[in-house]
């Protein structure tokens, strides 16, 4: 077994998915409630007992349809998604603990959709306009598939050389298979929706070169791609990180795109991560299994207060990683120019701990790219775009919609899912009403 088989090996899905059998049984436990809650804790407010009572029957055809009536990307969401804050946080058998694992049902169900090769669904005629969607993360695709199915033509312009922007790049291969990602998008490219890559908006096109390709509204999702900083000594050290620059890396290290001495995570390395959001999570769990000797998060709060998912930290310290609460690093070391150490304060007492990399996972802004090739898109002091109510979405440039991150909305992906389905419609409504205006 060579080295990248072995990484291959080490990066395997985690959580296993059920047979049909134990799908089956599990949908049949569902109260069907005539007031859902599952359905209130979703964000996307999926019709969750409508397509677990058709999968109880044995219905999967008509319970994929109900799924693809409120989501774009199930077999994504049944693995990502916060499922123990959301639906099944909301479960009514959760009160006996033994709430509906709603999530593991969903992923089953678009899982034997995708290895069955069902019949898709009808492709509507493209005739009620014409949209373009910058970026082919969580937020651009539902954009894309929502409007696709709603009968308008839709262009993705996606800056990397493959489209699933977070999804594909961001998110550790054990807990999202890239070819689950693939087979999503395969079937949002079946509605229809043609996808532009390695093309960069405001670089190599702008906006207004895109209205001049006769575009009626563009979307832009382009999510928080610029990392934000911590002011600490030592932090322009070569051996710092940041956290999705480390995952973008491994990623591509595991599809064979560069070698393994690029991975800047090495064997045998003693690794420090700042943060405790899910991406600090993915960044160590990740770390260890790139073969770090030890990794430590330090987190400036409490576990209680940590915004990772709990399912998710127990995972991480069942794997190995440690926990520092209530801490901060106030110092990154070096020796020679190399980094070799962090100080640590914790409740007002200091000490040094060896290092060799430290992965920064603290949040991430906007890039300026397109608001700075582009007249009349306002931001806020954080360069966080400004968009209005009524139509949903619209920038303060006639035509320019935005969503997800890029408008400090919340990042998970099926939050970014939620607030793209408004946009849509807010972007349907407009294209109607400039079309009526037109023909008048």
């Amino acid at each position: 077994m060579d080295e990248q088989q072995k990484e291959k090996t080490l990066f395997q899905e985690v959580n296993e998915g059920y047979t049909m059998l134990e799908a089956i049984n599990e949908a049949k436990r569902c109260l069907h409630c005539k007031v859902p809650q599952c359905k209130k804790g979703c964000p996307i407010s999926h019709d969750i007992p409508d397509w677990i009572h058709e999968l109880s029957k044995g219905n999967l055809g008509n319970a994929m349809s109900i799924i693809n009536s409120k989501s774009n990307l199930p077999a994504v969401c049944g693995r990502v998604c916060p499922h123990e804050k959301q639906c099944e946080g909301n479960c009514i058998l959760g009160k006996k603990g033994q709430n509906i694992r709603v999530g593991k049902l969903e992923r089953f169900i678009a899982d034997f959709d995708g290895d069955m090769s069902l019949i898709r669904e009808k492709l509507q005629p493209k005739t009620r306009g014409k949209v373009a969607v910058i970026g082919s993360g969580p937020a651009g695709l539902t954009i894309a598939g929502d409007l696709a199915r709603e009968g308008f033509n839709v262009e993705i312009f996606e800056m990397e050389p493959e489209p699933g922007g977070v999804l594909m790049f961001g998110i550790p291969e054990y807990r999202l298979p890239k070819d689950i990602v693939r087979r999503e998008i395969k079937k949002i490219e079946e509605l229809g929706v043609v996808f532009h890559c390695n093309t960069t908006v405001g670089t190599d096109i702008n906006i207004d070169q895109l209205f001049e390709k006769n575009f009626d509204a563009i979307f832009m999702g382009t999510g928080t791609v610029k990392p934000r900083k911590l002011d600490i000594p030592g932090r322009n050290l070569r051996g710092v990180r940041q956290a999705v620059y480390f995952l973008r890396k491994v990623s591509l290290f595991n599809e064979g795109s560069i070698a393994r001495e690029d991975v800047p995570v090495h064997e045998g390395d003693r690794v420090f991560v700042i943060g405790c959001g899910n991406t600090a999570m993915d960044a160590a769990r990740t770390a260890i299994r790139m073969g770090a000797k030890s990794v430590e998060v330090i987190y400036h709060k409490t576990e209680e207060e940590m915004t990772a998912l709990r399912s998710e930290y127990l995972e991480a310290v069942e794997e190995g990683v440690k926990f520092n609460w209530e801490s901060s690093i106030t110092e990154i070391l070096d020796f020679d120019g190399v980094l070799s150490g962090v100080q640590i304060e914790c409740k007002g007492e200091k000490r040094v701990e060896k290092a060799d990399k430290v992965l920064m996972a603290v949040g991430s802004v906007p890039a300026s790219r397109i608001v700075s090739t582009t007249k009349g898109i306002n931001v806020d002091e954080r360069g966080y775009v400004l968009t209005r109510e009524v139509p949903y979405g619209m920038t303060s440039r006639k035509g320019v919609f935005a969503g997800g991150d890029v408008v400090n909305r919340p990042s998970t992906v099926v939050l970014a899912m939620r607030d793209a389905k408004k946009v849509a419609e807010g972007i349907a409504k407009y294209v109607d009403a400039i079309k009526l205006i037109d023909n008048l």
